[in-house]
């Protein structure tokens, strides 16, 4: 049960109280407005250094004062106790891990791996190609550091090749064009490995939940060797990417056209992710509730994934994603939930959350930022 207290100081509405959360689910059950999402905004928080509801800490913190802050307790497999404190003052914000300061919020990483259902997963299914390709990158991100620091170079030298172009500084292309593929092949390499043991997994839950078969996710990276075909369940080897020469070769012949449009054309950035069904392209004419549960399923298959990769167990945020689903397929839902450390819910009252609930959960009821444990 790897949080045991939550201290929020001025966090949205959230009053500054620590609630108490030693139990392996626990269920916030309360009207729309009232502190339910909050709740699970500041968890996720803790865990990540960041929102993800909002990419501005100013929206965060409370009404009338500057800055924000929370602090956790949590304990470890091992049953070793710790705690974080993060704290944002205008554009400042310190991380600390049991008193000590971090200096990269990326260190948060691995402490209390979250992983976040909610209503704006939709996008990962009928968003943009942007917001599937960052469901992948997060995935990779939950357990790989060096991940992190591959993607910040590739998008640091993108942003200074674009510049080249808008500045007409043509010689310093060649550059940063090696650094580019450098970077950009390893994110390929590894979006694909990921691609492809996503669909060990994310295929089969899909079927139970929905009962039908044949959907996988298909990645077509942008830089590719001539003529390749693209299999959903092909075998991941190196030999499937074109080499370092041949990617700048492309990059050199496209220099013309990127120079007039001012941009980077191709390269990871452009990678497309695609849901298939016996493969053909699926989303479009999908259902929307057949949509709803691929993203659904995403965040599953994201929990599992990580659990094969670490051998750890992660924390399971879900906020009002039940809704929208009829009974039989909250059921198969709920019944296929992954593995977790500690599962929180959010709840309106009318829900009939008590049908999920076991002997040990604990329900809050959520009103005007403060919380009431419910008795029995």
């Amino acid at each position: 049960m790897p949080f045991l207290s939550l201290s929020p100081v001025h966090f949205r509405n959230l009053k500054d109280e620590t609630i108490d959360l030693l139990a392996r689910e626990i269920y916030f059950c309360g009207e729309n407005g009232q502190g339910k999402s909050n709740l699970l905004e500041a968890l996720y928080y803790a865990s990540y250094g960041s929102s993800f509801r909002t990419h501005l800490d100013s929206e965060i913190v409370k009404k009338g004062e500057e800055a924000f802050s929370i602090r956790t307790l949590f304990r470890e497999e091992n049953g070793n106790t710790h705690s974080t404190f993060v704290a944002v003052e205008k554009k400042n914000k310190r991380i600390e891990k049991d008193g000590k300061m971090l200096h990269d919020r990326k260190e948060l990483i691995n402490t209390m791996p979250c992983v976040l259902y909610n209503h704006d997963d939709l996008d990962f299914a009928v968003g943009s190609p942007e917001r599937r390709r960052f469901f992948i990158d997060q995935s990779l991100s939950m357990y790989d550091i060096f991940y992190i620091d591959v993607i910040r170079r590739y998008r640091r030298i993108l942003k200074n090749r674009n510049l080249c172009f808008k500045e007409q500084k043509f010689q310093l292309l060649d550059t940063y064009d090696i650094q580019l593929v450098q970077n950009g092949l390893e994110i390929q390499k590894k979006r694909k490995n990921a691609v492809f043991q996503f669909n060990q997994i994310f295929g089969k839950i899909y079927e139970e939940v929905s009962g039908i078969s044949g959907v996988s996710i298909r990645y077509e990276p942008s830089w590719k060797k001539q003529g390749e075909e693209f299999s959903e369940d092909s075998t991941f080897v190196d030999k499937e990417f074109p080499s370092i020469n041949d990617v700048l070769e492309h990059l050199k012949s496209k220099r013309e056209l990127e120079s007039h449009f001012g941009t980077t054309m191709s390269g990871p950035h452009r990678d497309r992710i695609i849901f298939t069904k016996n493969g053909n392209v699926f989303i479009p004419t999908a259902s929307t509730g057949q949509r709803r549960l691929v993203a659904l399923t995403l965040r599953t298959a994201q929990a599992v994934f990580y659990t094969q990769i670490t051998q750890k167990k992660p924390v399971l945020l879900m906020d009002d994603v039940l809704l929208e689903l009829d009974p039989e397929k909250r059921r198969r839902v709920t019944s296929l939930l992954p593995e977790y450390d500690q599962l929180f819910c959010t709840f309106l009252p009318g829900e009939p959350y008590k049908n999920y609930m076991k002997e040990s959960t604990r329900i809050y009821t959520i009103k005007n930022g403060s919380w009431e444990e419910q008795n029995g």
